[in-house]
């Protein structure tokens, strides 16, 4: 059961577009107020009686004074965004003429809008579920095509549907065991057990192939984390500037030149790369400075997704490449070891048999396109660009585990065959953490968590 919150029969408002002067900026109204305080400045027409969904061009006005000529859009609810009554005022970008307006729609009886409220009244109108909810805040924060994909596919039901599939068939199994309740002293069976053992184990497929996907999910949303390790010299300036393909990075023949850490991200196939480049590693250096930034490079190592090693072909010996690895190895750090200045002519042969190894010359811009191919294969486990459902949200996550979990606990109550009572409580615990990704299931508290990081306009 849905619980009306705080302010529900409020006529809210909000600036819907990006704070700053633009061309235009969008102001949106929404509840039972709407058309009639929006009428009260709009003297062109007469709003009420328009038909919907329609688009005017007018005057709005504070009593005698003209604001701005706007373009209205008019939507009846149920059929708009938030499932309310909704007008859209398409104003002019100026920062003074939306607070003009937004200040005038307060003072005709609107209300400012709280962060997210009016996709939390779509929510609460049966609009959308949660999952859905939250893929509009996952869209407009999309950074790449992978996480605008993810998005848009969640956005759509794509991940609501598997959900709802689920839980309809596992509620069909839960009332034929509860039924079978009423009848205990007949000793009947309602519910098949040879076809529930068949839903827990599809049920079980599809949850896990979820679970499995939230790693490639936080890449999506979050990126990957790359720290650029070496020693001095060894042109790891050279190649964040060569990936980026711009001056990035002072680069200099000078040791110790990049005295702190210097971030910028890499798009490649839709993932964005988090790229670190960091001061040079070095056991002995008189340089305070140098010595703080060294400090800072070890801390970046060891909190990265994966870590470049790059070592200059020429200096590097065999030996002192596999001590790197080893202390990558007990840390547990994922590393990539990276061979720089390989168009000089050297013997690279010596690094024969040693894993995870690519030639590249940063400067001269060789293998750096294998070298990026390698990176996304390294941390992108499959095709990040798909129509498939990836999970990306820690709370969706922490839920599937709980139903993972309450399969398992019926799947062993199956297997024991305890009494439809028993087998009922654990069927009950997994329609609730099913219901509670979907929204069926919630608190007052818990949706004001969720929406409250989303944008005051949305």
């Amino acid at each position: 059961m849905i619980n009306k919150l705080s302010g529900w029969g409020d006529t809210i408002v909000a600036i819907a577009t990006a704070p700053g002067t633009g061309a235009i900026a969008v102001i949106r109204v929404s509840g039972a107020q709407a058309f009639s305080i929006i009428n009260r400045m709009f003297v062109s027409k007469d709003l009420e009686v328009q038909p919907t969904p329609t688009v005017h061009i007018g005057l709005l006005r504070d009593e005698l004074e003209v604001l701005d000529e706007v373009v209205l859009s008019l939507f009846r609810g149920p059929r708009s965004f938030t499932g309310e009554d909704t007008i859209e005022i398409s104003c002019h970008g100026s920062p003074f003429v939306q607070q003009l307006l937004l200040q005038a729609c307060i003072k005709n009886g609107a209300r400012m809008a709280r962060a997210g409220e009016f996709t939390q009244r779509a929510f609460l109108n049966g609009k959308m579920d949660l999952t859905q909810a939250e893929a509009v805040a996952d869209m407009i924060a999309a950074n790449t095509l992978a996480s605008q994909k993810t998005a848009l596919h969640n956005m759509r039901g794509g991940f609501s549907h598997q959900l709802k599939g689920m839980r309809e068939q596992l509620i069909q199994f839960a009332a034929l065991i509860e039924l079978e309740l009423d009848f205990a002293t007949e000793d009947v069976e309602f519910a098949d057990r040879t076809k529930f053992y068949t839903l827990i184990e599809e049920i079980e497929n599809t949850t896990g192939q979820l679970i499995r996907s939230f790693q490639l999910g936080n890449v999506i949303k979050n990126g990957v984390s790359v720290a650029i390790i070496g020693k001095p010299n060894a042109g790891k300036s050279t190649l964040l500037n060569t990936l980026l393909n711009e001056d990035r990075a002072i680069v200099s023949s000078i040791a110790g030149t990049t005295r702190d850490t210097i971030e910028e991200t890499l798009n490649i196939n839709g993932i964005l790369f988090r790229l670190i480049d960091t001061a040079g590693i070095r056991t002995h250096s008189t340089d305070l400075i140098e010595n703080i930034g060294i400090e800072r490079s070890l801390e970046k190592m060891a909190s990265a997704d994966i870590v470049l090693y790059l070592f200059d072909v020429n200096e590097e010996t065999q030996a002192g490449l596999e001590t790197q690895i080893n202390s990558f190895t007990e840390a547990g750090i994922r590393y990539l070891l990276i061979g720089n200045k390989a168009d000089t002519g050297s013997n690279t042969e010596i690094f024969d048999g040693i894993p995870n190894i690519h030639f590249i010359s940063a400067k001269e811009q060789q293998g750096i396109t294998a070298l990026k191919e390698t990176l996304y294969n390294s941390t992108v486990s499959i095709d990040a660009v798909s129509e498939d459902t990836v999970i990306s949200n820690t709370r969706h996550h922490e839920a599937l585990l709980q139903v993972k979990q309450s399969l398992f606990e019926i799947r062993n109550g199956l297997d024991q065959q305890l009494s439809g009572d028993l087998l009922a409580l654990d069927i009950r615990r997994c329609l609730y953490y099913l219901g509670e990704i979907t929204g069926e299931i919630n608190n007052e508290d818990k949706l004001d968590y969720i929406f409250s990081k989303f944008c005051i306009g949305k």
